[in-house]
């Protein structure tokens, strides 16, 4: 298919440089003179018009402004006359609205409605934005648009074109006779076999093809130059009570050493409405919240949610805590947009989602953040951090909540690494960040449903929450033995100022870490009372896994299911559940469910 040549009507009026964005292009002031323009932005931008290359691919962390640069770089090109039409694909259709916004305050005025269906647009727009699933629906009128003008696409979180195979052809039929391409990202890649459409790939020293980047901006660099906020991960741990599809009644502490099902059902259990958990932890950083907002007057905050269900049940928790309703945004609700940029706009505190603010979406006041979701792949986890990291002023401070499990702490410590898209690598072990994980992706990418259905008829029973420990600048911070929700030793953590240098922040975790580590040192109890308060609680886990170990015994010997054989014992020997049974009532148990075995046995 050749290009036809567009008539004078059809071309739109090139838009003078905008004051949002300043003249700092190569034909027009000097490197370094726009005060506007933040030092990567102005190096990547030198780096492009240097080699004016046909696609170009900038890795930049959450919030350091990818939009601005890509902006910059279309005016100039609309300027130059090097293309006279831009194309914005993005995520979500809430990403496209936001986009146009922003074009607009360029001087680009984009069309975030259009559709292959939709025909012409009017004259009065430069460009459309569109999202990726909409230009699999139909390439070939994306394609005919391309080849009908010189065009720069603006490929929003690329990493969306390797999602899926179908995903992938299209944008790549759509947009492979662009004039210029232009990809974005700012969150880690995975590892799958589909390549990244108009990604460079290189071997590496093994061999395996990896993505290789134009120009690279990760949070490290962003960090040190102030251009985004450093982040406290606040870590609650707790004992957790629950009952499995096979009928076990289990409890297990949160953060300590676990198997991966158990991790599971326990991390379900501490995000279950109904535990005690998660309404400790709303408490907790809804202090947190206060705080910063002491220094922040219009500081905001964020629960990112599982499930649709979820969402609405936290809300409820967070109007009993603060006597205010939240923000609630549904992703498949019409309005949801519109009370995202609401919620911007306003100085509320609360706000309850599920995957609407995932990625990409701009909402610079969100200062606190509840990590209250399953899906903990190093994408989604990145995606989520980079709602809060947008810096707007020097000194400010993000904070994020978060369960104590193994893998959202890993990924909290690993914020500042870099990764790039893997073809092909072989996975050897689960717990590798490279992992596809394609279910919970398509999980965080599409689906917000049925978490009832996949949690079949495992039951939360209960939940307590504990302070566990601050992770910060790759360093652990926190107060030796339980640090109750509530108490003075929270407040260390929790009552930090929102408004510090990063090295303030990290001078002080240390400074209120000593202090109270004297203190108790001060006020510690005796060697009898550490030993007998030890060895109850170790006396009591050692009678869970026995009486365990025996109903498992006699499952597999009459077949009776593990809940009836547990109900059986409290029946005979009284008590609550074995999670919170004293010791004498777990030793009757075990009694019992011996004298069961020698009776059947004779």
């Amino acid at each position: 298919m050749t290009s036809s040549p567009s008539s004078a009507e059809d071309q739109p009026l090139i838009p003078s440089p905008p004051n949002e964005l300043p003249p700092a292009y190569p034909a027009r002031a000097a490197w370094g003179t726009a005060t506007k323009l933040r030092a990567w932005q102005s190096a990547a931008l030198e780096q492009y018009f240097e080699r004016n290359p046909r696609d170009f691919l900038a890795v930049a962390t959450p919030g350091a402004g990818k939009t601005t640069f890509a902006l910059t770089v279309a005016n100039e090109l609309l300027s130059r006359r090097i293309v006279d039409r831009i194309t914005v694909v993005a995520p979500t259709e809430h990403l496209k609205t936001q986009w146009a916004e922003a074009a607009a305050r360029a001087g680009i005025p984009i069309d975030p409605t259009y559709s292959g269906k939709k025909g012409p647009t009017s004259k009065d727009y430069v460009g459309v934005a569109v999202t990726y699933a909409g230009v699999a629906v139909n390439p070939l009128a994306h394609r005919i648009r391309t080849e009908r003008f010189k065009t720069l696409v603006i490929l929003d979180e690329v990493h969306h074109g390797g999602d899926a195979l179908s995903w992938g052809e299209a944008v790549r039929e759509a947009f492979d006779p662009a004039q210029r391409r232009l990809a974005l990202t700012g969150t880690p890649f995975r590892s799958d076999i589909n390549p990244i459409p108009f990604v460079t790939y290189a071997p590496d020293n093994d061999g395996t093809p990896r993505s290789v980047a134009d120009f690279t901006y990760g949070y490290a660099h962003a960090l040190a130059d102030h251009v985004v906020r450093p982040v406290l991960f606040m870590a609650y741990s707790g004992e957790m009570q629950w009952r499995t599809r096979a009928g076990d009644e289990v409890a297990a502490r949160l953060g300590e050493p676990l198997t991966k099902d158990v991790t599971a059902q326990a991390l379900r259990t501490a995000l279950d409405p109904e535990g005690a958990w998660m309404p400790s932890v709303l408490a907790a950083a809804d202090k947190r919240l206060t705080e910063v907002r002491r220094h922040v007057p219009d500081a905001g905050a964020l629960v990112i949610a599982s499930d649709q269900d979820s969402a609405r049940a936290y809300a409820r928790l967070l109007k009993d805590i603060t006597g205010d309703k939240p923000t609630v945004v549904l992703s498949d609700e019409k309005t949801s947009s519109k009370r995202i940029a609401e919620f911007s706009e306003s100085e509320d505190r609360w706000m309850v989602a599920v995957r609407m603010v995932s990625e990409g979406v701009d909402v610079p006041r969100l200062s606190v953040g509840v990590y209250a979701t399953t899906i903990s792949t190093p994408l989604f986890f990145a995606q989520a951090v980079g709602r809060f990291v947008r810096a707007r002023k020097r000194g400010e401070t993000a904070s994020v909540f978060l369960p104590s499990v193994p893998n959202l702490l890993g990924h909290a410590s690993a914020m500042e690494m870099q990764r790039d898209h893997v073809l092909g690598r072989k996975v050897t072990d689960e717990d590798d960040i490279f992992a596809a994980e394609d279910e919970l992706l398509a999980a965080a990418n599409a689906g917000e449903a049925a978490s009832a259905e996949e949690l079949g008829t495992f039951q939360a029973m209960g939940s307590e929450a504990r302070f566990d420990r601050v992770l910060y600048d790759g360093g652990e911070f926190g107060h030796e033995g339980e640090v109750h929700v509530g108490s003075d030793e929270e407040m260390d953590f929790l009552g930090i100022p929102g408004l510090l240098e990063a090295d303030q922040v990290r001078d002080l975790l240390r400074s209120r870490q000593s202090e109270r580590a004297k203190a108790q040192k001060r006020s510690a109890p005796s060697a009898e009372q550490v030993v007998r308060e030890v060895s109850t609680h170790e006396h009591l886990a050692m009678l869970r896994r026995e009486l365990n170990g025996l109903v498992a015994a006699w499952n597999h010997r009459t077949g009776q299911p593990h809940g009836v054989t547990h109900a059986a014992l409290r029946k005979d020997c009284g008590g609550p559940a074995a999670a919170i049974a004293t010791a004498d009532q777990l030793q009757s148990r075990i009694d019992k469910i011996r004298d069961w075995a020698t009776r059947r046995s004779g």
